[in-house]
């Protein structure tokens, strides 16, 4: 029986584990739609990046008590999967406990400390609840989560306080189990566990063979709830834990106000300028688009941007013109364009190649009225915990509609036009602009 319990815990795992890496394949596959771009300078500062944003969870500690909370929930994912090992490996061996004896007294510490983070995690994830459910911050109850969203969140909130309490369960009859010293519970005694240890006496009056089934049922819900959780992750928002670290690595490290130029605009300005300093035109180049219309236009970092979006809503909480009730939700906009790439992605898979289907990004799920009202201030780059950029993915689409669609208010059009004709945002010619300065003499 035992081999049988082993063949199966080795199936389940390996394709637990199997459909996680072919998921996060996908999802990589899916970030390499994007344009390229290269973001491989100044290796040194992306990975104090990596350090302080992703590791070190700086700007969240502008919130002092929400960032340790976070911390909690953060370190328990961390660390609990050393314990996380320890379970598959006895599953897959048939031994329980294995790094006890090897590990000796360092090993009670190290449960113990589980248990602890355990405990915090359970106290984080009820108070996330609280924040959300009853206490309702307005970030949290915006209709841009309306739907499976919101649900997603309290979903995986639940699942975390349950996986806990199964492992202090787990651990409680486990410590009763050892002090009866029955069978191999005894073998590798572990010493009394301390958050455990004060639930153990719940126990204590039951029979062994109910211990062993609780202690047995708590493990396999325990570690089946990891795999299925891991499983679940990639279409979770809480993919940030995975691609928080890449994201901060490849984060812009160019000053917020900086905006990235386009090369063919440039070049239109040096012609009609200074000709001389223009690089001939390759007559032979396909045209470029202006801006982006669809997902395959922006980089493959606004992709990755994207998918790493936490859906925390600290973007549009800062966002002046979400604030002053405009349409716009930086947060949307990033929860938008990943859901555009999933479909992207679904026509991709049925297809074998991208079959137009009378969509994009533009228009279908980001409107005119939401990229107009933008002010370009930066604030929800600033405010993001992760560095994503909702701002770039703006530009982006607001260059393809004046560039490419030509929609634009009149206002900016008159002022477009005289900048064209007359260098100035003013209509008057180059040679009366400065008359006004002469009749004051």
């Amino acid at each position: 029986m035992q081999i049988v319990l082993q063949l199966i815990f080795t199936i389940i795992a390996i394709a637990g584990i199997g459909l996680f890496v072919r998921r996060l394949m996908g999802i990589r596959k899916n970030i390499l739609l994007g344009r390229d771009a290269n973001y491989t300078d100044q290796p040194s500062a992306r990975r104090k990046n990596v350090l302080l944003l992703a590791f070190g969870q700086k700007k969240m500690f502008r919130n002092p008590l929400v960032a340790i909370l976070h911390f909690f929930v953060y370190a328990g994912f961390i660390i609990i999967n050393i314990e996380v090992l320890e379970i598959i490996l006895d599953g897959i061996l048939g031994t329980h406990r294995l790094f006890a004896p090897v590990l000796g007294a360092f090993y009670s510490f190290l449960i113990n400390s589980f248990e602890i983070l355990a405990v915090l995690v359970i106290f984080a994830c009820a108070t996330f609840l609280a924040r959300r459910n009853i206490i309702k911050l307005k970030r949290f109850i915006s209709k841009d989560l309306d739907g499976w969203p919101r649900s997603d969140a309290n979903y995986i909130l639940i699942t975390e306080i349950v996986l806990m309490l199964l492992f202090l369960t787990m651990n409680s009859t486990d410590q009763v189990l050892q002090s009866k010293g029955y069978g191999h519970y005894a073998a590798h005694p572990t010493g009394p566990f301390l958050i455990s240890g004060w639930i153990a006496p719940l126990f204590a009056g039951l029979s062994n063979g109910m211990l062993v089934a609780i202690e047995r049922s708590c493990w396999w819900l325990h570690i089946l709830g990891i795999l299925a959780f891991m499983n679940y992750l990639p279409y979770s928002k809480h993919l940030h834990i995975i691609l928080a670290f890449p994201n901060a690595y490849y984060a812009r490290l160019q000053p917020l106000g900086i905006i990235n130029n386009m090369p063919a605009i440039q070049n239109e300005v040096l012609y009609a300028m200074q000709p001389e300093l223009a690089p001939a035109p390759d007559t032979n180049a396909a045209p470029a688009r202006f801006g982006a219309k669809d997902v395959f236009d922006l980089t493959w970092r606004n992709l990755l941007d994207a998918y790493s979006c936490t859906e925390c809503g600290r973007c549009s909480a800062a966002c002046p013109a979400n604030m002053t009730g405009k349409l716009l939700s930086p947060r949307k906009i990033m929860m938008d364009t990943r859901d555009r790439l999933e479909e992207v992605s679904r026509n991709i898979h049925a297809n074998g190649t991208f079959v137009d289907d009378n969509k994009s990004l533009l228009h279908n799920y980001i409107s005119v009225e939401e990229l107009r009202a933008c002010t370009t201030c930066n604030a929800c780059v600033e405010e993001c915990p992760v560095s994503i950029s909702p701002l770039e993915i703006i530009m982006e689409l607001r260059r393809c509609l004046i560039m490419e669609e030509s929609n634009a208010p009149q206002e900016w059009n008159v002022m477009s036009s005289n900048i064209e004709n007359n260098f100035a945002p003013w209509k008057f010619s180059p040679d009366d602009r400065d008359k006004w300065a002469s009749e004051m003499l």
